[in-house]
């Protein structure tokens, strides 16, 4: 039986019923497909695309395009789950004219539900407007990917009570704002806790700590493809890594030794057809 479509309702819901929301990133029709089937109530095609897929060193070289690309390969392997596009770094930061019109590229080309963005007060402005022209837009506080420059790098934020006290004024205002959902990334657990507690939108947590409203992970961490560091609030379900280059390397090593293709792996011509063809030749 097929399950019913996520919608912004239906996690609005969720959060009042307290059913944990769950949300992957996802960058192409493949992993859609996967993580559709499994049962992700909403999917991100997430900034993280930048050096998760495209080899960036970080998501600030992204572009509208390049996104609007994964985000219309995502929307082709989705059913059930909603689709979320993260709308890349000075693609809203000019003017709201700027986001409203990237945003929209985003529902109207690429089949996105709703937008994210990143930061707080400042950018409230931005989320009304954007959610007045009729974009649904998720806010993002924390750790904000984007300006991890300003925040004094990729660490924990709001560890202080002056830090946590803006996190949660820029999670009233985003939710004043309009915004239907929030993304709260490394923060302290029991700020975390508060936050949602606080919101009446749903808040979904990467590093935040278990009681948020739901979690979220990059797709490439949770299934163990990237090797290496691994942040703190990462947990690896499987190690897919080890395993496609397990396999691609015992390729390689048959191909070199013509034990692939076997018998089993090839197509045959009765005799004698390739009789036939060789006397043709021999003419």
């Amino acid at each position: 039986m097929e399950q019913k479509k996520i919608s912004l309702t239906t996690l609005k819901e969720m959060k009042q019923q307290g059913v944990p929301i769950t949300m992957v990133t996802a960058y192409d029709y493949p992993t859609a497909r996967i993580v559709d089937e499994a049962g992700i109530d909403t999917a991100l095609v997430g900034d993280s695309a930048a050096n998760v897929v495209l080899g960036y060193p970080d998501t600030i070289p992204v572009t509208v395009e390049e996104l609007l690309h994964h985000t219309r390969a995502v929307r082709r392997g989705l059913r059930r789950a909603l689709l979320i596009g993260d709308m890349p770094f000075m693609s809203y930061n000019v003017s709201v004219e700027q986001a409203i019109a990237n945003g929209g590229r985003f529902l109207k080309e690429a089949g996105a539900e709703a937008v994210k963005v990143e930061g707080g007060g400042w950018v409230a402005k931005t989320v009304a407007a954007m959610v007045e022209a009729g974009i649904p837009v998720v806010g993002h506080l924390g750790l904000t990917p984007q300006t991890a420059s300003m925040l004094g790098g990729y660490r924990v934020q709001g560890r202080t009570a002056e830090s946590a006290r803006k996190i949660v004024d820029d999670a009233l205002a985003l939710q004043q704002a309009g915004a239907f959902l929030l993304v709260l990334e490394c923060v302290p657990d029991r700020l975390g806790e508060l936050i949602s507690k606080t919101l009446v939108i749903p808040v979904i947590g990467i590093g935040a700590g278990p009681n948020t409203d739901g979690q979220v992970l990059v797709f490439h961490d949770l299934v163990g493809i990237q090797s290496g560091f691994a942040p703190k609030f990462v947990k690896r379900y499987a190690k897919v890594g080890d395993e496609i280059r397990s396999a691609v390397s015992r390729y390689c090593s048959e191909v070199k030794d013509r034990t692939f293709p076997a018998d089993e792996h090839c197509f045959r011509i009765p005799d004698e057809e390739f009789d036939a063809l060789r006397r043709s030749l021999e003419r």
